[in-house]
């Protein structure tokens, strides 16, 4: 408890920082000293020294937090994986590098890592993001105010080589892609067929290789550069032709990667050849209905910016219908995801046309705003 008034210096001033940032929210009165008091007592709470002063602070969770419960406006990107939480993150004057310090601890002791912030906390969004979090929704305070909630999954039963790889070289291809084909779609993908695997294994399923799952995910939509309607076929061949996956792979293991990445796609007439192809194909549907609908948004002003509003409504209205409603063309492979309840509440949007519009105007105005 000694550290607690060497602490509360450094929460007042990031206090004042976030103030000066325009963000009047967040810390009104929080976090006291009996909370700080209580973090030490239970090992969560870290105190960063340099030269023997403090310099910063942070609570490290790995816990269920009871506000992560309920998410609005997306899903996490994983059901299953124990997660940390990072909380009270703060620095004295002049300190810089505190959040990296804070963030890289967190990533190094857990599988996966939460983290909620304001809307309004630039700073602390600039590093988030930065350290490639995937913005997964909303979620609401005790005191009913909102935070938008990121997640990032590490990955340790993958490889370490094949994952640095990953993410150096094949990741960065998604920042070029249009929105509904980028790099929160993917990273979704992967945590989606990462979690597939794990309950698939529990369930007697035996032989699947992670690294397998994990490269299919990954690589399932690079050929996007190449055109929507042929894209499941250039990934195929970039999983093929990529002579570094053979530091990983057989060749056998790395055609059954290219067909699974083939068979991916939606409109697929027929089964996957495999089950990796199941696997991709349904971790890839993400059916979460606000998802749903602004990635259509995205799509469609990405690729027909001639449309107006209106035309952009009926084109909504048309997809839709034509793969997500009874009698549409999407089909789901693995009966233990989590798509059959996204789907049946995406089919109650759908024949809901006022929620459903007033739906599409938001996003298409907030689409229309950072566009």
């Amino acid at each position: 408890m000694a550290d607690v008034p060497r602490i509360m210096p450094l929460i007042d001033h990031s206090r004042s920082i976030m103030r000066a940032n325009g963000n009047n929210v967040q810390w009104e009165g929080y976090p006291g000293t009996d909370m700080i008091g209580t973090d030490i007592a239970k090992g969560i709470g870290h105190l960063i020294m340099q030269q023997d002063c403090p310099a910063g602070y942070f609570a490290l969770l790995q816990e269920p937090e009871p506000t992560y419960a309920v998410i609005g406006e997306g899903l996490w990107l994983d059901d299953s994986t124990p997660y940390g939480t990072l909380h009270r993150l703060a620095c004295a004057p002049g300190v810089q590098g505190i959040a990296g310090c804070a963030f890289t601890f967190a990533e190094s002791q857990c599988a996966s890592v939460r983290v909620d912030t304001h809307l309004t906390n630039s700073i602390m969004l600039h590093i988030i993001q930065s350290r490639q979090y995937t913005r997964c929704g909303v979620i609401y305070m005790r005191d009913g105010t909102s935070r938008e909630a990121f997640q990032k999954m590490m990955y340790p039963m993958v490889t370490p080589s094949l994952r640095q790889y990953v993410e150096q070289f094949v990741l960065p291809l998604y920042r070029h892609f249009d929105a509904a084909h980028g790099v929160e779609h993917v990273q979704r993908v992967m945590a989606q067929s990462m979690e597939l695997m794990g309950k698939l294994t529990a369930r007697g399923e035996i032989g699947l290789n992670a690294d397998m799952v994990y490269a299919i995910a990954a690589y399932h939509d690079t050929g996007i550069a190449g055109g929507r309607e042929t894209h499941h076929l250039v990934s195929g061949r970039i999983i093929r032709n990529d002579q570094q996956l053979r530091e990983w792979f057989s060749c056998q293991e790395i055609e059954t990667m290219a067909q699974a990445a083939e068979d991916h796609r939606a409109s697929l007439q027929g089964t996957p050849r495999s089950l990796y192809g199941m696997i991709v194909a349904e971790a890839d549907r993400d059916i979460e209905p606000v998802t749903v609908v602004r990635r259509t948004i995205a799509y469609g002003l990405a690729h027909h910016p001639e449309l107006d509003t209106e035309a952009h409504w009926q084109r909504t209205l048309q997809h839709l219908h034509e793969k997500y409603d009874e009698g549409g063309y999407l089909r789901l492979y693995v009966s233990c995801s989590r798509n059959a309840r996204q789907l049946a509440l995406l089919r109650e949007l759908i024949h809901d046309q006022m929620r459903l519009r007033q739906l599409f105007d938001h996003e298409m105005r907030a689409a229309s705003n950072k566009n």
